[in-house]
């Protein structure tokens, strides 16, 4: 009686981190491609991983600098460019997570299922490290209040890729006590 259920069970919470996986590359996706990595999207500054545009009163319209005047204003290229390899590095990686996590789940390889972990790891240290590195070299212009949608959509997909950490890196396990439990019967 109990067989039926457990199964039921593992299928739930092996969907549930597939709907967070999507959910994670759908935010990703958001942020860095359909806002073009504008953080701060306002009528008067527009801050982002390719856009630094900032309001000239002289024109009465944004400015947008490239960068030697980037570097001028103090923003650091390699710091910059640093902070998008992360980003959309951590998209890149996050988009090989399903198929080593499907494969492993119905293969039931222990393998599979930890290079997916590793991906999921290495896309979230990305992630955090790019934002973080891009906050820190735009801090003077940038401030909490001013983040738009994509920022908080990157802010999501970095919890929810920690979630999904946590949970890949439980579920193996989770699965091998249930087995020789059933093994014991």
């Amino acid at each position: 009686m109990t067989l039926p259920r457990l199964r039921r069970g593992d299928q739930l919470l092996f969907l549930g981190i597939m709907i967070l996986m999507v959910t994670v590359i759908f935010l990703l996706f958001y942020a860095l491609l359909w806002k073009a990595g504008n953080l701060t999207d306002l009528p008067n500054l527009r801050i982002g991983f390719y856009n630094f545009c900032l309001w000239n009163e002289g024109t009465g319209s944004l400015q947008c600098y490239q960068f030697p005047e980037l570097e001028a204003l103090g923003v650091p290229r390699v710091g910059l460019a640093l902070a998008r390899l992360g980003v959309y590095g951590a998209l890149v990686l996050t988009l090989f997570v399903p198929l080593p996590l499907l494969l492993g789940w119905c293969n039931s390889n222990r393998g599979e299922w930890q290079l997916a972990v590793g991906f999921l790891a290495m896309s979230s240290m990305l992630l955090a490290g790019g934002l973080g590195l891009f906050l820190t070299c735009t801090w003077q212009w940038v401030r909490l209040s001013f983040q738009g949608p994509g920022f908080l959509a990157l802010g999501i997909a970095q919890a929810l890729l920690i979630l999904l950490l946590m949970a890949t890196a439980v579920f193996p396990q989770r699965a091998e006590k249930d087995k020789s439990k059933l093994e014991s019967c």
